[in-house]
């Protein structure tokens, strides 16, 4: 998996260090179907393993060099990789290690069985075994479901292939009672629960991977899904924060990744995900976040104002907030009273209020920067800076020190509301996104200051920034930080859109299933999948669309 591309090294809050390096190594889930559903076959690790002692896993080891060496003695699908062949003989021979489970078939293509194991030795040359015992290894049953990067914070770590088989009918599992203990076939659900209730101890990509399986029905469907594509179904480098004083650890997907990556790129565990409003979260050297005490359906944990700059340079406040005196001293004091500037991406009443109190703080008197609302804004969203921001414009601080430059790159994004603007720290590679792009959630477009055009033309502008500059996160001004690896922060992008374009056909296929009526009722077609409480609210986007889907009829 790439990494991302890096902020300024001497803007990072933590010292580099090189994560350990990864050792090859494969893992297989054995399992069965039973009337209550799958099960899946689990051991206990050794109390003295150097790796999750005392943990239930699924069989499995280091990949070995005679495990590459014996792809003539193993049956293989024609769309099966040299890679994926060579892990799931590094699969069948652990499984036999640890397990006395066999997965081989014999000359006459029948299934190996209990005279077969009795015959082998765990201790001895697997393949060797198999080959004198007219035994081919039936690599060709066993499909890759997942592939799992062992967390950059850890002194062992592994790159190590999920694999996924049935269990051979007729044998049962026997563990070598030196590396696993007690083996137990347990649904996922089971095993979760008693991992909650503090029973059964399993370590993250155990519980992540028994998670997913939570959605198939039978062992078919699972190999089925896994043989579809011949890649894992999912891949994944985990990253660790601390959440209410106590370690996590999140997947790409997972809100906190983007924000952990930035902070804590090498993997260190230093960085609290907790959403407080009492002092500024530093993200870089030069980037510190304060949330504001307004938490809520609409702003999620609260509105992001954003200290740009350092003692050397001053400070650029971005997104001031509601005019919430607290808030705004905490702010003031942040930055030591030295900001230069203030800018608003919007005139929205979370983020642009607190402009002109944060300014009296300030004996400088900063500008305050944006563009004025439209006459089309609702007249709680008035807003009209000192001076108006054009679009391409930079405004930059500039210390005494070398590399004490930080310049922000000013982009009209309309949609959201007429008047919204984008910026991009180009040293840095960050966009800050007011509420263009929000972690976790949709903005809103609400006609007529919204407009739903725009919105998605300035995405495509979004986009062509993150290619142009090389941008790989993203700050919102709701949310953790997006982003986490090479491509993310386009990808994320990307995805927003596509997911507008399939809420608009859904609002269409509304419009035409029922043409003469209204926005209510096509609103309980269109947003089934939304919460009914958030039903007024989504209301708005969907005016937006059929503005959209009718300029486009007419």
């Amino acid at each position: 998996m790439q990494n991302q591309v890096m902020a300024r090294p001497n803007q990072l809050l933590h010292p580099p260090r090189t994560p350990a390096p990864t050792r090859p190594a494969a893992t297989v889930l054995l399992l069965r179907d039973t009337p209550d559903g799958i099960e899946v076959l689990m051991t206990r690790r050794s109390m003295t393993a150097s790796f999750a002692p005392g943990a239930y896993v699924f069989p499995g080891g280091g990949v070995d060099a005679l495990d590459a060496a014996s792809h003539g003695q193993a049956r293989r699908r024609a769309t099966q990789s040299d890679l994926h062949l060579t892990q799931a003989i590094a699969a069948i021979r652990e499984s036999f290690e640890e397990l006395g489970v066999l997965l081989a078939r014999r000359r006459d293509g029948s299934a190996a069985d209990h005279s077969d194991i009795a015959a082998l030795e765990r201790s001895e040359p697997f393949a060797a075994q198999c080959q004198a015992l007219g035994l081919t290894l039936a690599a060709d049953e066993v499909f890759v479901l997942a592939h799992w990067i062992t967390d950059r914070d850890l002194a062992r770590r592994f790159d190590v292939p999920f694999l996924v088989a049935r269990m051979p009918e007729g044998q049962a599992p026997d563990a070598d009672e030196t590396e696993q203990f007690e083996p137990v076939w347990v649904r996922p659900v089971d095993a979760l629960a008693r991992h909650k209730a503090g029973e059964f101890f399993i370590i993250f990509p155990t519980i992540r991977t028994l998670e997913r399986l939570l959605d198939y029905a039978s062992v078919d469907a699972v190999l089925q899904a896994c043989a579809a594509t011949e890649q894992p179904l999912w891949t994944s480098c985990p990253r660790a924060g601390m959440l209410a004083g106590r370690e996590m650890r999140y997947m790409e997907h997972e809100l906190p990744f983007g924000e952990l990556a930035l902070v804590c790129p090498d993997g260190q565990i230093a960085h609290a995900l907790d959403w407080q409003t009492e002092a500024p979260v530093a993200l870089l050297k030069n980037v510190q976040r304060l949330t504001a005490p307004n938490p809520g359906a609409m702003t999620g944990p609260g509105t992001n104002s954003y200290l740009v700059g350092d003692p050397n340079t001053g400070y650029i406040v971005i997104d001031p907030g509601p005019a919430d005196p607290d808030h705004l001293e905490k702010l003031w004091r942040a930055a030591a009273g030295d900001i230069r500037m203030i800018v608003c991406t919007h005139s929205h009443p979370d983020h642009s209020p607190g402009a002109q109190p944060l300014q009296a703080l300030c004996a400088q008197r900063p500008l305050i920067l944006g563009l004025p609302s439209a006459p089309t804004a609702r007249s709680h969203s008035q807003f009209m800076p000192e001076r108006a921001l054009r679009d391409g414009e930079r405004l930059s601080l500039a210390g005494s020190d070398a590399g004490s430059t930080h310049t922000l790159l000013v982009i009209h994004t309309p949609g959201h509301a007429a008047n919204h603007l984008c910026l991009v720290l180009l040293e840095d590679r960050l966009l800050f996104s007011g509420d263009h792009v929000l972690c976790g959630s949709t903005t809103v477009i609400d006609p007529p200051d919204g407009d739903m055009t725009a919105y998605l033309d300035s995405l495509d502008l979004l986009s062509a920034a993150c290619a142009q500059h090389a941008l790989e996160f993203i700050l919102p001004a709701h949310g953790y930080v997006i982003g986490g690896y090479a491509g993310e922060a386009t990808a994320a992008i990307a995805r927003l859109k596509a997911h507008r374009l399939q809420r608009e056909a859904r609002i269409l296929e509304a419009m035409q299933m029922q043409p003469q009526g209204t926005p209510d009722d096509w609103l309980v077609h269109a947003y089934a999948d939304v919460p009914e409480r958030m039903w007024p609210v989504a209301k708005r986007s969907l005016i937006a669309h059929v503005a959209r889907i009718e300029s486009a009829l007419s």
